[in-house]
């Protein structure tokens, strides 16, 4: 497939669950990498709010994760749930990960349990603390929609599974996180699943700049 281009930052768990997508539908795709830390970036050429990933194909471009994954699973073959139920859990799979999974799983206990390490830093303490105690109810929630099975089973993974599963295996490179994890057993053997998909290792981020 000729004219698609991923505008992202190689950091990014949002930039990384739509090259899964891409890659699991067998699109190929040009990569143009961008910054949007960069104040002088060229972010604000390609989304408005200076953000990524950004998807162009052909004339048409779209910005924010939740709609390329949507677009990529439509657009490139995929095959939509046929049940409302299986639908409806995916789409709340999304909305758990952005609004409830991100910052505690990513920012606060990854960035700081394992991120300040490798920066030479020490970690805040709190916020690391803060990420811990949060984590439980965002993975219990996971973990009750993993357990009826109808997505997150690693069976056919979907634009559910690519979405979340860049936030949970930054989250369990910090061993107390990896721990807690391994206690829910549906999430974990879905974690498990996926991890041994070649596109998962192909795009294994690489963690000194992914803690940058």
């Amino acid at each position: 497939m000729s004219g698609v281009v991923l505008i992202g930052y190689g950091p990014s768990v949002y930039t990384r669950a739509v090259r899964l997508a891409l890659l699991a539908r067998g699109v190929t795709f040009d990569w143009r990498p961008v910054d949007p830390f960069d104040p002088g970036g060229a972010a604000g050429a390609y989304h408005p709010f200076g953000r990524v990933p950004v998807l162009d194909h052909g004339a048409v471009r779209i910005y924010e994760t939740r709609a390329i994954l949507t677009y990529v699973e439509q657009a490139f073959g995929g095959d939509e749930p046929a049940d409302a139920l299986t639908r409806a859990r995916a789409a709340q799979v999304g909305s758990i990960a952005d609004s409830y999974a991100y910052w505690p799983l990513v920012r606060q206990v990854f960035v700081e349990g394992v991120g300040a390490a490798r920066r030479g830093d020490a970690p805040d303490a709190a916020a690391l603390a803060e990420g811990m105690a949060s984590a439980p109810r965002v993975l219990d929630a996971l973990e009750e929609i993993a357990a009826e099975g109808r997505v997150l089973t690693g069976i056919g993974p979907g634009m559910s599974d690519w979405h979340l599963f860049p936030m949970i295996d930054l989250f369990r490179r910090f061993a107390p996180a990896a721990r807690m994890l391994a206690e829910r057993k549906h999430l974990a053997a879905w974690v498990e699943s996926l991890s041994r998909l070649a596109i998962v290792q192909q795009t294994d981020p690489d963690l000194a700049e992914v803690a940058t």
